[in-house]
This record gives C-alpha cells, structure tokens and sequence, in this order.
C-alpha cells in the first residue's frame, strides 16, 4: 500500500468521529488488512463468502420507529437522578430511537394510579375503583402503586408488592356477563391449589364468600406442570366422582370427593355461575356484586368417622400456594405504596425530559387488575397535553399471571373500546408476553386447541374485533440465566426467526407487525450481560428479528444501573456501569454494540431501510455457523452488511457478493466503503466483584478502503463489523 493511500485513510478515519487512540488503531488495520495480493492468494482457499440475494426484499422498516429503548419501574430517588440533563444525554447516545414504557405494577399484580389526582367510585370511603383525572394541574413527576386486597391468597406466579390480607379473594367483575355480554360458563374462573408435592387427596373445605359459586366443579391433576404455560401443562384435570357441585349455598362447604383418596400435586376449583350476591362493600355497585369471593381454602381428607384432616407438611416441604384465573382490582386510599421504593415515571416528566428522543412513545395502560375508564382518561390526559402516542400496549404479561387467553380477549374488547371513544386511530397491541422461546400452551379448550395465542386470535375474529388488534408485542428473554456458556450465543437467530413464525403460526395475520417491545439475554440478571458475548447477541438478536419479519424492537433498558452480583459473575442490565448516584464510570458492551447498530448499520432520520436475505459459509467443526450477516439497502444508496464474528478465538476473512439472481453474475462492493468493528480487542469486562469493570473498554474502530472485486475483509474474533458502501451496477427494486 502506498504512502499516500495510508495517509487517505488516516484523515477520513480521524475526522473527529474517534479518538486519537483510534485513529492509530486503524491505521494498523489499514497496513495489515487491504488489498493485499500474495496474502490474499495464500489464504483464497480458507477465506469465506458472504452472499447476498437481491431479487428482492425479505422486510422493510424506518429506524426512527423500529429501532428503540425502554424504561421500567424505578425508585423516587432514582427518578430524581436519572432524569437530569446529562444521564438523558448520556441514555440517548447508545443510538436508539423510541422508547416504550413498562408498566411493572401490573406485572407485580398492583394497582397503578397514573395521575395521583382521580375519583372513587366510592368516594366517602376512599375505596372501590379508581378512576384518574383528565384535568391538567400540576405536572404529574411520579407514579404510584396500590396493593389489591381481594387478591388474597392468590400468587399467580408473582410476589405481591404488599402484603394483602392473605385471606380474601375475590375474581375480576369485568369478567362476568354484566360486562362481557355472555355466558359467564365461557368465562370460568378458577384457582388452583398447589401442593408442591403429591399428597393424598379426597376432601376439601371451602369457605365461600358473597358473591360465591353457585355452580363449581372440584378437579385433581393427572401429570406434571399443570401451571407450567411455558413449557406447555402436560397431563389433564379430572373432576373428582363427587366433586360436581350444583345450588350450591352460601357459606363453608365441606365435601367429600371420593371414597379413596387420589394423590395430586394441583387441586381445582372451577367456577361457572355464581350467587351474583353482594360482598361487604354494598350493593351500590354492581362490581360488587358479580363473580366470585373465597375466603379460604383447605384440601385434606376425609376419614372413616367423618372427621376432615388437612394436608399435613412434613419438616423441609414446600409451602402450599394458589393460583387464580383472575383478580378483582378494588382497592382502597390505604393500600398506596408510598415508601418511595417501587415507582414510576410520571407522563409530564417523562414526555418533556427529552428520553423519549423527541419521537412518539409506546405507552402502556393497566388492564388485568384496572377499568376501561382509567384507561380512557389515561390517554385523554396524555392526548390534552399534546404528548406524541405512537402505540399503546394492552396491560402487562397475562401469561405470567396465568389468565386464559378467552379471559384476556374479554377485557381486551372492552378496553379497546373505550379507549377508541377518546381516539378511534390509536394503535393498540398486546398480549406482552413473558420472554418464551415457545408457543404459550394452557389448557386445552373444548374443542381441544392449546395455544394461548391461538385462542387469543380467535375470540377477537370470532367477535368482529381483530381490528383492535393494531400490533402484537412480546417480551425477549432467551437464556436461562445461569446456563449460559458461549455456544449458547449460536442458538440466538434460530430462536428469535423460530418464535416469530410461531406467532404467525398461531394465527396472527400478516399485515398485524410483530414488536418485541422488551429484551435482554435473560429475564434474570447473568454475568455475560457486561461481557463482549452481550454485544454479539444483541447484534444477532435484532438482526434477526427483522430477518424475520419483525416491525419494532425495544432493548432494555435505556438507563444507567450499577453491578450486582449474579450466578456467573458480577453485571449489570445497563449499557453503562454506574455508582449509587448514576455517576457512569464507564460503559458496557451492549452500548457499543447499540452504537454499531444504530450509527453504523442503519441510518436514523434517513427513512426506510430495505432487508434482503444474506448467508455465510463459515462453519465449526458441529455445524455451528460461526460467521452471521444482516444485509440492508439504505436510503442514502449504500449497502450496509452487519458481520457477527461469533467465533471466540479466531479472525475470519470473507469476500462479499451480491446475487442478482439465479443465472446472473454477482456483484462487489466497489470504490470507497466503510469498515468499523467492535469486539473483544475493543472490550474485555474484568470481574472482581463489587469493582467489577470493563479495561479496554475502547470505541468502535473505523477507516474507509477502496474496495474491488478481490478485496477481502478481515472480521476479528469475537467481534461485529459494519461493512458500508455502493454496489456498481446492481439494480435495486424493493
């Protein structure tokens, strides 16, 4: 290479886009990795090939709108010290466009009060059903959360936020005929009693409350993970040869189910009509006076003299716990949380703090433990003040909390429609699901179907209502935490395109987008989320997404957050490592990987990119596809090919061609082009605990090549490359 083709490099490297240290950096790339004759001849026989089909566009989509962030619940001190002029700006500089808000109240099974300032719907109490205030006072800076009283006993896989009375449960009125407008024998609600460990069973004792059932079916498990709706339950529910309950009248009911007992782990009580008598709150509300109301629970048996004996735990057994198809959301002025531990951001603060990036926002409202009213006011308060919605979400992960997918459809219609009397063209979306590599699976139905989605589907075109179905968003949490090894990385793109279709699959039309609107390596905090493998899955992870179809994707989340200890080492959610007080001392490999993917690969406040299908031939010695590529045609003319080098050790070399279709001659990148990477020769996390950091922890590093037809590219270990620039004569028609 010449003096002067190095000196080229070397001014359009360092043109104020990287540091000094950069610039020496790619000037070593530049005399050891271009247009190099003897080498590239010697290494011709191992040097791999990227191709790219452009007979046409597999996706298309707008950064500005696709590619975005998320906040989640924080402390009141926290929101203090994140939403200030440099955390924003910081938060802002990974690269990402939009944000969504989540809403992990509901997820905690609370009550969440957008707007402290609202009505009771029995207001001399203080209690009942909260409705917020669409009055524009003062500018709402925090949120706050309610623990739900009837929800008793219930745990539905989730800890409470407080503790309620353990000892009242009462199911969701808008689950009834008086809101639904059919049958509550379509809309049967339950709960279910975990043993945690197979015991003899033949008896129950229910203490019934107002409203009680009328009409109840006891069952008994026969298999395994009969609450497991990830996995998929495996095995029946059998009603007990006594446990068909019919007139049933008020008060504690003592059965005897069977003559022998029958050993199960899960015990059912189904509920199909209820007394629709008042509980203690009165009769001047009709949510008061649907559904139905448990007071207690206790499974056992029955001996020979008659006399009832409950399950007896043994020393080191786990405890009982139950599960319910549903909560009613009364609560009261007194059950506020207001520790200042577990909030969230106001809408003021958060529309006018500048997080949202000055671009509409995804927004949740609470729909399995709120009312359609709330929810109608939330987004006439947010519209009033002029605040960008660019989608809506439609309560918060129904899966995790066990509801039926006929149940969540119900209150879906119902929400939808009132929200559509404030704003007919709002795009509202869900279900929100928990990160699942699967189809969700949950009781079969009459007709014998078992997907959660499925069914979802199905009861909104049964009805009229897929129209309000404007999106369908999901969260993306792939790995077991403690489980993950660097080959794990190889499963990403198969799992990501894999859940994508079954969704299709499932029913879901083609013109409803597809979002992931929430996403990391695991729901659970894991050690490899601060090291160079978070940066190559986040690459995969949405690289992928959009190979397959996908319409927005939200990574998470936005925010400075410190280090915690975790089974694989210390780490942190954050594309930053902070202190307490969100001083950032430095940043992680999933900000440099945003960087990659969201100033290198795409072009924000350009337009549309166009996706077309590209592979590599670069395999281990298992098959495993050690090279990926993610190939986009971008508004400003240029190819932009983003190369995950997922090989741990080892550099590869590629040549790149793009396949005008079969028969015809392929093309080359030719003249100037663009070559950044970052990897593990950038960024290395050291652990050592509460100290725990990255060193280097180094930008991405750039330079510009001229590129012909022999030109190879060199990708480093364990690294993700932009590869940017024209293709000559190739005609392009998305």
């Amino acid at each position: 290479m010449s003096t002067l083709s190095v000196q080229n490099q070397e001014r359009q490297a360092c043109d104020g886009r990287f540091p000094v240290s950069v610039c020496i950096a790619v000037l070593l790339l530049a005399l050891l990795g271009t247009n190099r004759t003897s080498a590239q001849s010697a290494a011709a026989s191992t040097t791999g090939t990227v191709s790219i089909d452009t007979s046409h566009a597999i996706n298309s989509f707008n950064p500005d709108s696709a590619l975005g962030s998320s906040m989640d619940v924080l402390s009141h001190n926290d929101i203090d010290k994140i939403y200030t002029p440099h955390i924003i700006r910081e938060s802002l500089s990974a690269g990402w466009g939009p944000i969504t808000y989540r809403n992990n109240s509901e997820l905690r099974m609370a009550a969440w009060h957008w707007n402290p300032n609202g009505t009771w719907s029995d207001p001399s109490q203080q209690s009942g059903y909260f409705t917020g205030s669409t009055e524009l006072k003062e500018p709402i800076r925090y949120i706050l959360s309610y623990a739900l009283p009837h929800r008793g006993f219930s745990t539905s896989g989730d800890r409470p936020l407080l503790a309620p009375d353990p000892s009242y449960w009462k199911s969701n009125p808008y689950l009834t005929s008086k809101f639904t407008g059919e049958s509550d024998g379509l809309h049967p609600q339950w709960v279910v009693v975990d043993l945690r460990l197979e015991k003899p069973v033949n008896a129950i004792r229910i203490a019934w409350e107002n409203p009680y059932a009328t009409t109840y079916e006891v069952q008994y498990w026969v298999g395994k993970r009969a609450l497991d709706f990830d996995e998929g339950p495996q095995g029946e529910w059998k009603t007990f040869p006594a446990g068909s309950i019919k007139n049933s009248p008020a008060g504690t009911a003592n059965l005897k189910l069977a003559d022998a007992p029958v050993s199960t782990q899960f015990v059912r009580i189904l509920m199909t009509e209820s007394s629709n008598t008042c509980d203690l709150h009165g009769s001047g509300d009709i949510r008061n006076c649907v559904g139905y109301a448990i007071q207690q629970i206790r499974i056992g048996t029955i001996a020979s003299d008659g006399t009832f004996a409950e399950i007896q735990k043994n020393l080191g057994d786990p405890p009982t716990t139950y599960c319910s198809s549903s909560i009613d959301p009364w609560h009261s002025a007194t059950d506020v949380d207001a520790t200042g531990s577990y909030q969230h951001t106001g809408f003021d603060l958060f529309f006018t703090s500048g997080i949202t990036n000055n671009l509409p926002a995804m927004i949740p409202i609470t729909m399995l433990y709120g009312t359609p009213e709330d929810a109608a006011a939330e987004i006439a308060y947010v519209e009033k003040r002029g605040y960008p919605i660019a989608y809506v979400e439609m309560g918060e992960e129904p899966d995790g909390k066990h509801a039926m997918p006929e149940d969540y459809a119900a209150l879906y219609i119902q929400w939808a429609a009132a929200i559509h009397q404030v704003d007919p063209a709002l795009k509202l979306g869900g279900p929100i699901f928990e990160g699942v590599n699967k189809d969700i699976r949950v009781w079969p139905d009459a007709q014998g179907r078992t997907s959660w989605m499925g069914r979802f589907v199905d009861y909104l075109k049964s009805h009229g209502r897929l129209d309000d179905l404007a999106f369908v968003s999901f969260e993306h949490y792939p790995f077991e935490p403690c489980t993950i090894t660097w080959k794990t990385l190889y499963s990403e793109p198969q799992l990501m395109k894999g859940i994508l279709q079954v969704w299709r699959d499932d029913g879901v039309p083609k013109d409803v987008p597809l979002m992931v609107t929430e996403s990391h390596l695991s729901a659970t905090l894991t050690g490899p989320m601060t090291t160079i493998f978070a940066a190559l899955w986040l690459a995969d992870n949405v690289g992928s997404f959009f190979e397959g179809g996908g319409a927005a994707f939200y990574h998470s989340p936005i925010q400075p957050q410190g280090i915690n200890k975790t089974c694989l080492g210390w780490s942190s959610w954050s594309n930053f490592v902070s202190d307490e007080n969100y001083n950032i001392t430095g940043y992680t490999a999933t900000y440099f990987a945003a960087q990659m993917i969201n100033r290198e690969w795409v072009m924000h406040h350009s337009g549309v990119h166009h996706m077309y299908n590209s592979s590599t031939d670069i395999q281990d010695s298992e098959g495993n596809v050690l090279v990926t590529s993610y190939a986009l045609y971008r508004p400003d003319g240029e190819w932009s090919l983003m190369l995950v080098n997922r090989d741990e050790t080892n550099p590869h070399e590629v040549r790149v061609q793009f396949e005008e279709g079969a028969g015809r001659r392929a093309a080359r990148f030719s003249g100037p082009m663009s070559i950044v990477s970052f990897g593990s020769d950038q960024y290395a996390w050291i652990d050592d605990g509460p100290y725990s950091h990255p060193d280097p922890d180094h930008e991405p590093v750039g330079t510009t090549v001229p590129a012909n037809a022999q030109t190879v590219f060199t990708l480093p270990k364990a690294s993700i490359s932009v590869l940017r620039g024209k293709v000559a004569g190739l005609k392009i028609e998305p």
